[in-house]
């Protein structure tokens, strides 16, 4: 799937300029049913990688320290942020008031039979459905889907057409990949959700981000 750029000095800009991949690219037209998405880091990395918000150049966030190794695709959705939107969802579902966004762009996990052997792409994808994560007293949810096209992923639908071994490690992943010894740190994932809700919580993202742009824009005036 490729956008046509119908603006002449965007398509000018971007060819000097590569765009910050949180706020220099949206998540394209036909989002939340299909959403572009920036990925940070694929199952065969054996380092954390995560785009530095300021420069939106890709850094090493830590090196794994154990056997963990993330199942699928994982990056997020440009021009999203989970915000106070994105947090009421959980508060209301949770009955706790103490929950905030977590200030970051939504994640996505994509599912694909191809061996995709880097970070730092755009892929289109189709959310499926997602988990409703809460690190600490932050909402962190993990958007699920599969990647446009995919010979084998696109047939899935729904959360509920995922074999079960493949969400459940996706959930040991998040419940561990911060793991050290002797360290308790206070994360859970709530629920597993399905299509309706993930495209809610996109939405809410997206609502998110503007209020967070305009913010940061009259700050600054």
């Amino acid at each position: 799937m490729q956008e046509k750029i119908t603006n002449p000095f965007a398509r000018l800009m971007g060819l000097r300029y590569k765009s910050h991949p949180w706020h220099g690219i949206d998540a394209g037209a036909e989002a939340p049913g299909v959403v572009k998405s920036f990925i940070e880091i694929v199952p065969s990395d054996t380092v954390k990688y995560e785009v530095d918000k300021e420069s939106g150049y890709l850094m090493i966030d830590r090196p794994q320290k154990f056997s963990n190794i993330i199942p699928s695709l994982y990056g997020f959705i440009p021009q999203t942020y989970c915000g106070n939107t994105v947090a009421e969802k959980s508060r209301s579902i949770l009955e706790r008031k103490d929950i905030v966004g977590d200030g970051d762009p939504l994640d996505i996990l994509i599912l694909t039979e191809k061996e995709i052997t880097h970070g730092d792409i755009l892929v289109y994808a189709k959310p499926i459905g997602g988990f409703r994560m809460i690190d600490g007293q932050a909402a962190d949810d993990k958007i699920i889907a599969v990647m446009y096209n995919d010979a084998l992923y696109s047939q899935y639908k729904s959360i509920n057409d995922v074999p079960d071994p493949i969400v459940r490690r996706l959930e040991h992943y998040f419940l561990t990949y911060k793991d050290m010894p002797g360290e308790h740190r206070d994360c859970e994932i709530t629920h597993v959700y399905d299509l309706d809700e993930a495209h809610d919580l996109i939405r809410r993202s997206m609502d998110d981000y503007k209020n967070y742009v305009e913010e940061l824009l009259f700050e600054n005036r």
